[in-house]
């Protein structure tokens, strides 16, 4: 139980909503695709679910990949921890630490300009207590210029929630599979079936409470995660949680068609890893052939 007292959560996002900017014809700024001059704000978010606005989300680790992912509209940018694997090379998300996160999330805001960028606080970096958390969020304000930050968890990270939003710092929530208690839950596996559900609605709704301004919802059966949507009046954003969540997120390099395996729940949109192996051998032949370079990549 936490000493820090928030107000009425509720009231603050139907209060976002309603103070949501409204565009040149006086209609609300669409998430996706909306050119607003400004970053998303949490009020944003609060505001497209008031209009039951679907939105995505895709993860970013670098200013190229952030620069044509928020020219492409999409309103939120996540440098998770993922970037434990797709970026380090490790087999899970554990082992990535705040100053591995850093230069990442710093290199996402500068090469966007629209989308809300997210931080993902990583393994260790929260978990011991208030104090803790609230130094590890600072740093990622202020050191990269990140706009929000997730950490996973319900009850047990509650008073860290509630201090940060205390503190200024929007909170994004992670309930479900949360991949940094892989070990505890023995692998990569469907959470909230059964009781387990009625936990993670309680686990919802505390966050909520808190004063998150969004929770993901990660492996979770689809009605289970339909009916935390329509509980909560902040959005919930679905990863192999079905269509009924307010929005979706995935890895981009999973959504690309980079990533060798995926899961279930991914669906592909291109093959990034095919088009770079043909240019990359084309390249090569190129050399060997010595077809390149030609005069046109030479200086005279």
């Amino acid at each position: 139980m936490s000493a820090v007292v928030v107000p009425d959560a509720h009231a603050n996002n139907a209060k976002a909503a309603t103070d949501a900017p409204p565009t040149a014809s006086g209609q609300p700024t669409a998430l996706y695709g909306g050119q607003s001059g400004r970053r998303v704000t949490v009020r944003d978010i609060a505001a497209a679910k008031q209009r039951h606005e679907k939105w995505p989300m895709l993860t970013a680790y670098d200013a190229l990949t952030a620069r044509i992912f928020d020219e492409s509209g999409i309103p939120v940018l996540l440098v998770g921890d993922s970037a434990a694997m797709v970026v380090y090379g490790y087999d899970s998300t554990i082992p990535v630490t705040v100053d591995d996160l850093i230069p990442l999330t710093a290199a996402v805001v500068r090469g966007s300009k629209r989308a809300m960028v997210v931080a993902d606080l990583p393994f260790g970096s929260y978990q011991a207590g208030v104090t803790e958390a609230l130094g590890t969020a600072t740093r990622f304000l202020k050191e990269t210029g990140a706009h929000a930050v997730k950490l996973e968890g319900g009850q047990r990270i509650l008073a860290q929630a509630e201090a940060m939003v205390a503190a200024g710092i929007p909170v994004m929530g992670h309930l479900g599979l949360t991949p940094q208690s892989v070990n505890t839950f023995g692998g990569y596996r469907v959470q909230g079936r059964g009781e387990a559900g009625e936990q993670l609605m309680a686990d919802a709704k505390a966050l909520e409470a808190a004063g998150a301004f969004s929770v993901v919802l990660e492996c979770v059966p689809e009605d289970l995660a339909a009916r935390v949507t329509a509980s909560l009046s902040i959005p919930t954003i679905g990863i192999g949680a079905g269509p009924d969540c307010d929005a979706q997120v995935l890895v981009w390099q999973d959504m690309a068609g980079l990533t060798p395996r995926t899961a279930k729940f991914v669906k592909k949109y291109a093959d990034v890893a095919g088009v770079l192996t043909d240019a990359a051998r084309s390249y090569a032949e190129e050399v060997v052939s010595g077809a390149f370079p030609t005069a046109a990549q030479s200086y005279h």
